[in-house]
């Protein structure tokens, strides 16, 4: 089934998790964003690392589907573990630093326009808003950031988010969808509880 349109997340604060949030629902049963070549396309063109704003983003080989798998996976991993202070894999290392060199090969270049000089953009395209999630992962390691890389407190969340809050304790990769949520499970809960309290018999 294709992607909707409603489905794309981008609470992350960063390109690099916008992409590792192209898997939904890691804590619950994991679902799939980038189910077909078509969604890779749409994704890159909404993210903005592909194409200026009203570029089409042609759709890739399928071959590309997987690699984009891989990648986020990949990312995700090398995040998770510079938080926690642990080991990465070298493979992951590799994945992520062979897709950054693309985004040096993307940048703009230089033409003769009728004898104006001009900035010629790349072609849009996905490989250059993958290479672009990889350079921004280099980016955040090399800020010193992977730190305040945060995972939804919500059962059934799990997207990753930048906490970019004052006090580094935001709980929710978004307060009007998971913070809301369970505010709501939260006074449910104590409803429930005062009802069953106000219907006992006194003894």
């Amino acid at each position: 089934m294709a992607t909707s349109a409603h489905d794309w997340i981008w609470d992350g604060g960063r390109p690099c998790l916008d992409l590792v949030n192209t898997l939904r629902d890691r804590w619950n049963e994991p679902r799939e964003l980038l189910v077909t070549p078509a969604d890779l396309a749409e994704w890159a063109e909404r993210s903005g690392l592909a194409a200026a704003a009203g570029e089409r983003v042609p759709e890739p080989e399928p071959a590309l589907l997987e690699e984009a798998r891989g990648l986020r996976e990949a990312v995700d991993r090398l995040l998770i573990v510079a938080r926690e202070g642990t080991s990465p894999e070298a493979a992951d290392i590799a994945t992520v630093n062979r897709w950054a060199v693309r985004a040096h090969e993307a940048r703009p270049l230089l033409k003769d326009d009728g004898g104006v000089l001009r900035s010629a953009d790349p072609a849009p395209g996905v490989e250059r808003a993958l290479a672009g999630a990889a350079a921004d992962t280099i980016a955040l390691v090399a800020a010193g950031e992977t730190g305040s890389v945060r995972v939804c407190s919500h059962e059934r969340c799990g997207l990753r988010f930048h906490d970019r809050s004052p006090g580094r304790n935001r709980r929710w990769c978004s307060m009007t969808r998971c913070g809301n949520r369970a505010k709501a499970a939260r006074h449910y809960g104590g409803t429930r509880r005062s009802g069953a309290k106000g219907g006992e018999r006194p003894s």
